[in-house]
């Protein structure tokens, strides 16, 4: 069963490839953290199913616009 995006460990993701993303702006931090599961994918170190997931939790810490 394919887990949602509020049950991917985004951190724990992140901590297994040794990224630790904070600069102090929340909307800079998400654009990093998306060019950095880019490259993960690029670079085949990660899957298609794991990219997809990342990214899906990645943006699901977007603030909704009002």
């Amino acid at each position: 069963m394919r887990k949602g995006p509020h049950e991917f460990d985004l951190n724990a993701f992140l901590q297994r490839y040794g990224l630790f993303i904070y600069t102090g702006d929340p909307e800079g931090d998400i654009l990093l953290l998306e060019d950095e599961i880019r490259e993960l994918y690029e670079l085949n170190v990660i899957d298609k199913d794991e990219f997809l997931e990342a990214l899906a939790a990645v943006k699901s810490r977007r603030p909704k616009e009002q």
